[in-house]
């Protein structure tokens, strides 16, 4: 019955370390852009979204990492014969490099907080995906195990994933040449109003 319980909360712990930094990185992805507010709209929002920044990861990330983690050992407790699997090895791997990318994400929330990221909306944007692809393989492997399909859905479901992040980029990239038009244009219509002369 351990098993259960703790399986349940692993879930669980996966779902809400996810959705915490999806949405962590999404608010990068808003900090940065703020810079390009006029005053006092810049400071209002960089304020905003520090404080959202940092309840984020405190309140829900974090904890949802740890939950995660402590229900992997007591999951691996009630059958210890599996860290001798090779699927667990490379998925404690990934994991490892999951819990890297949680801690990155603190140092670009202290350079955002002191004005000393350089980093852009778009950069933030791309940066996003590092927790998709990781996802992925990492429920590829839970699934799987020992026995992960290298064939043509494999590959298909990895050419939809790359289709899905080259898309959002994308998308990205439309907006904000969107928005540099309609800047100009603002920029055009105000220049030959008799306001602007």
């Amino acid at each position: 019955m351990a098993y259960y319980w703790y399986k349940t909360f692993h879930l669980i712990g996966i779902v809400v370390w996810f959705a915490g930094l999806f949405y962590l990185v999404r608010l990068f992805v808003y900090h940065a852009e703020a810079e390009q507010e006029p005053e006092p709209a810049r400071s209002i929002l960089k304020k905003q979204y520090e404080i959202m920044e940092q309840r984020l990861y405190s309140i829900i990330t974090t904890p949802g990492m740890i939950l995660t983690v402590v229900m992997a050992i007591g999951l691996i407790s009630t059958e210890p014969e599996i860290l001798k699997s090779t699927w667990l090895h490379i998925k404690l791997t990934l994991v490892i490099l999951l819990i890297g990318y949680h801690h990155f994400c603190k140092s670009i929330m202290k350079k955002l907080a002191a004005g000393e990221c350089q980093w852009t909306g778009q950069q933030f944007r791309a940066l996003n995906e590092a927790p998709t692809i990781l996802l992925v393989l990492i429920v590829l492997l839970a699934v799987f195990k020992n026995n992960l399909p290298l064939d043509a859905t494999t590959w298909l479901i990895a050419a939809l994933v790359l289709t899905m992040v080259a898309s959002i980029q994308l998308y990205a990239k439309k907006r904000r040449k969107d928005k540099e038009k309609l800047a100009q244009l603002d920029k055009q219509t105000f220049a030959s109003s008799p306001v602007g002369e």
